[in-house]
């Protein structure tokens, strides 16, 4: 199977051209066909010579994604069910906001982490996506809106779809350099932001990679004992280690971090969580805050969306503690919402269709 040409950085393409033979000029020619005319076809690459041209053919491909189910929501968010190579099927999606065009990707197919809230991991994590799977999201997104001819464009990123992004580490990192260079896509690195559900050591790792990329921790519980209850991965990484991971990638960087709190009734949202959450964080204040988010219920869980009492209620205890925190916009909430659940939906149709086949 051919590789897609989007899995290659600048760099990397570069070196391979010249492997193979060609000036490195090509790169930028081949890159500015990807990236700012958006070609489809590498024999749409016209100033390209047809050696050139031959060799891309022979080792690359433009589309491994197929668009099988798009959901377009009364708030302009869209969600997209794409179908990869080896069948299977992954979510991305669109959304609008006041500061322009933001799209969330997945990174793995399925999920190994263990939520007992979230629909990404009722499919078990089967592979990671390659950066170049993950890139083509990207341009898949970009094309629809190219097609629409309004002039939208990409502006920012959100790495938190389907999927672990700091268990598939090295492809992350690449799909992030693919599409931060100043001669494709050119989104800053401050409109990209990378979520972990608390990989510690990786977070170790990020934080020495000396970039500008935001980063937010998925935390929804301030105590081990809850947040193990709902994140089996709190059982490798619990706070004693998360959160000097997070100190140090506070001092390194000073960048803000943003930890996500999910709001699930009667399970996290009382005044006891709010104030502990408060007192966890209370030596990071100067370079955090809360992203307090309703929960969309999932089908197969039996989690309800907090009362809007215990959400506001959680927001002021934050507030009269010095925390800054928000309550997540919602987006997309007539379609699909959760996070996984399209996908959830669609294999399952698929493993009835073969049953009934059968």
């Amino acid at each position: 199977m051919k590789q897609s040409i989007y899995g290659m950085t600048f760099d990397q393409l570069t070196d391979w051209l010249m492997e193979h033979g060609h000036k490195k000029f090509r790169a930028s020619q081949v890159w500015d066909w990807l990236y700012n005319k958006r070609v489809k076809s590498f024999s749409d690459m016209h100033n390209v010579n047809k050696d050139c041209i031959q060799l891309l053919e022979d080792n690359f491909v433009i589309q491994t994604l197929r668009e099988e189910v798009k959901q377009e929501s009364s708030d302009g968010t869209i969600k997209f069910l794409f179908k990869l190579q080896d069948g299977n099927v992954i979510e991305t999606v669109l959304m609008r906001f006041h500061y322009g065009l933001s799209v969330c990707v997945t990174t793995q197919v399925g999920c190994n982490i263990g939520c007992s809230f979230c629909a990404s991991g009722l499919l078990k994590k089967s592979r990671d996506l390659t950066s170049g799977e993950i890139v083509e999201q990207i341009m898949n997104v970009q094309h629809a809106l190219d097609d629409k001819g309004q002039g939208d464009r990409v502006s920012h990123i959100v790495v938190m779809g389907i999927g672990e992004p700091f268990d598939n580490y090295d492809h992350t990192m690449d799909f992030i350099r693919i599409v931060n260079s100043q001669k494709g896509l050119a989104i800053g690195a401050r409109k990209i932001t990378v979520s972990t559900s608390g990989l510690a050591d990786k977070i170790y790792q990020f934080a020495d990679e000396d970039t500008q990329v935001n980063l937010a921790l998925s935390l929804h519980a301030p105590n081990d004992e809850l947040r193990t209850r709902i994140m089996k991965v709190n059982k490798a990484y619990p706070l004693d280690k998360l959160m000097p991971a997070i100190d140090y990638y506070l001092e390194k960087t000073n960048r803000r971090i943003t930890f996500e709190y999910i709001m699930l009734r009667d399970v996290n949202d009382h005044q006891k969580e709010a104030k502990e959450l408060a007192e966890l964080l209370k030596d990071k204040r100067h370079l955090s805050y809360v992203n307090l988010i309703p929960y969309n219920p999932v089908d197969d869980h039996s989690y309800q969306r907090s009362e809007k009492e215990a959400i506001l209620g959680f927001y002021d205890t934050l507030k009269k503690n010095g925390i800054n925190c928000v309550i997540r916009h919602e987006n997309g909430t007539d379609i699909d919402a959760a996070c996984g659940q399209l996908r959830s939906k669609q294999v399952k149709k698929e493993r009835k269709k073969k049953a009934e086949a059968q």
